[in-house]
């Protein structure tokens, strides 16, 4: 029965998808401002519907202002949960681009692919500098990959440069705080968080075939102060900052 499920909710989902994709590509060839976020918006929306995610909002997200969105990473589940409150570009692994459909769907929302080679450190450098320019909020998850979610990983700081753009007016950051709150319903157990949680050696596959087979999960954003740049702070500063307040949200709850 839950194989079931999980093949329902993929037949589901494709049924979402191709038409507002297609309505997202005509609208990229006109358009890629604020109003290019709204048709993905909505499909995160529909998505998490349709899978289970249900999100509790604490705080207030900003959104009549250029921001850099800085939170926590648990898993690619994260993403269907942030679209689907932020008009903004997600700032993920180039590696993303090539996977099968999920680089296709984050390729026509204005994701921001960014390399680990030095080769291509200024390519992404001028293209990421480029959309602060054009006026869009970016999304970034500095600790680079996805944890169990009961603690945040160290923060890497080559992307908080962006904060600082050259020629431009500073990029205020706003930090939010993700935690599962709840699986099938219930309190998270260390077995349960698995189920959503995505990180370590976890292979993709089997990990959302068994979320797929569940009811799904409740995850909690919470958001923090806006943070203005500092000019006496360098990138490692901002960096220490925002991550500690994470920290503190974090440990919180």
């Amino acid at each position: 029965m839950s194989s079931f499920k999980a093949v329902f909710k993929i037949f589901l989902l494709a049924l979402w998808s191709l038409p507002l994709v297609l309505m997202q590509m005509i609208v990229l060839l006109f358009h890629k401002g604020k109003g290019a976020y709204y048709i993905p918006r909505f499909w995160h929306c529909g998505v998490s519907f349709i899978i289970g995610l249900k999100t509790e909002i604490r705080g207030k997200p900003v959104h009549d202002r250029q921001l850099i969105y800085i939170s926590n990473h648990l898993s690619y589940l994260d993403i269907p949960v942030i679209g689907s409150y932020l008009l903004a570009s997600f700032i993920a692994k180039e590696e993303v681009a090539r996977w099968p459909v999920i680089g296709f769907l984050s390729t026509v929302q204005q994701t921001a692919f960014i390399s680990r080679t030095s080769a291509h450190a200024k390519k992404v450098a001028n293209a990421l500098d480029s959309m602060l320019r054009q006026g869009k909020s970016l999304i970034l998850f500095p600790e680079g990959t996805s944890s169990a979610g009961t603690e945040v990983l160290p923060f890497k700081s080559s992307l908080f440069s962006l904060a600082m753009p050259k020629d431009m007016e500073p990029v205020a950051i706003q930090p939010f705080v993700l935690e599962l709150v709840s699986v099938n319903g219930r309190d998270v157990t260390p077995q349960s968080r698995d189920l959503y949680s995505w990180y370590g050696d976890m292979d993709f596959g089997p990990h959302i075939w068994d979320f797929l087979k569940n009811s799904g999960a409740t995850v909690r954003m919470t958001f923090l102060d806006v943070v203005e740049p500092d000019p006496e702070l360098d990138r490692k500063a901002l960096c220490k900052l925002v991550q500690e307040k994470i920290e503190a949200g974090l440990m919180s709850h």
